[in-house]
């Protein structure tokens, strides 16, 4: 998925193991990049599997049973919920461990320590009415919603620093307010094509893909909790909603049965190609598919 060029100014950097790109009619302030740098720095340290100083991480290796619930436990974990629901138990939070098996762990090492591992049932483990809390230790990934909700955060961390157009651009995960922009939805097998486009307009579309984060045979990030094993139907998905992290969570949702249904429920546009090539978007879709 990509961007038009900016039409002011663009500030570019890494952070949490991704590119990001922020597109401002003018360059932004120091104060500005001082205030989306302590968003993303807090909410890494708090969610983060990859850091061992992480709240999460903490949990996970059993040095607590409980912490400081964050702020932003209880807006992910309620959508986990309907996620949850929508998809017959398929998305779930404590995924972590299985991901770590297969060799997406803290350390990246992409060596796979054994065959897939169904997911614990979360809601019999977690628990965040008061503190966060784990009954026994495991591996909280949020990744279904987490980089949508961090692009949320610095779009709100700008708005009293930054007057007019501004585009959050994490790698497949875009906020955009002010003046519409033109998004190509790239193809999952070959980045220099795309197999549509669509606009948007004060809200935001998220996009997964098994090619993003992939390694041996078959093996990439998206996994069915229930099974733990890779997801094999589906290739790429796209959904625009309102926020990023509601978009973030469909565009993991449509690689499931009950996908669908929960973005018509929530009147959210969608796309998602099969790994055969095959392309299939909603009635409310009004960008363009190249067929």
């Amino acid at each position: 998925m990509t961007t038009p060029a900016a039409r002011g100014s663009q500030w570019t950097f890494d952070a949490i193991g991704t590119s990001w790109a922020i597109d401002t009619a003018v360059p932004l302030p120091p104060l500005a990049r001082d205030a989306v740098s302590v968003v993303i720095e807090r909410f890494d340290r708090e969610w983060s599997r990859f850091r061992d100083d992480s709240l999460v991480s903490a949990l996970a290796h059993g040095r607590a049973a409980s912490v400081p619930a964050p702020g932003d436990a209880d807006a992910m974990f309620s959508l986990y919920d309907e996620l949850d629901a929508a998809t017959g138990g398929a998305v779930n939070p404590l995924v972590g461990d299985a991901l770590a098996r297969l060799g997406y762990d803290a350390r990246v090492s992409l060596a796979p320590a054994g065959g897939p591992q169904p997911a614990p049932v979360w809601r019999d483990v977690l628990s965040w009415d008061g503190p966060l809390t784990l009954s026994r230790p495991a591996t909280i990934d949020v990744g279904a919603v987490g980089k949508g909700r961090l692009v949320d955060l610095v779009i709100d961390a700008l708005r009293p620093h930054v007057e007019g157009d501004v585009v959050v651009d994490a790698s497949g995960d875009l906020a955009a307010r002010g003046a519409p922009v033109r998004v190509a939805l790239e193809h999952p097998f070959d980045a220099t094509r795309a197999i549509g486009v669509v606009t948007v307009t004060d809200g935001a579309l998220c996009a997964s893909a098994i090619n993003r984060r992939a390694w041996g045979e078959g093996l990439h990030h998206v996994l069915d909790a229930r099974t733990g094993a890779p997801v094999r139907a589906y290739a790429a998905t796209w959904a625009l909603a309102e926020t990023a992290m509601r978009a973030d969570a469909l565009a993991t949702a449509l690689f499931f049965d009950g996908g669908p249904e929960l973005a018509a429920s929530w009147d959210a546009p969608w796309v998602r190609m099969r790994t055969d090539g095959r392309v299939e978007w909603s009635p409310g879709f009004a960008g363009e598919i190249f067929t």
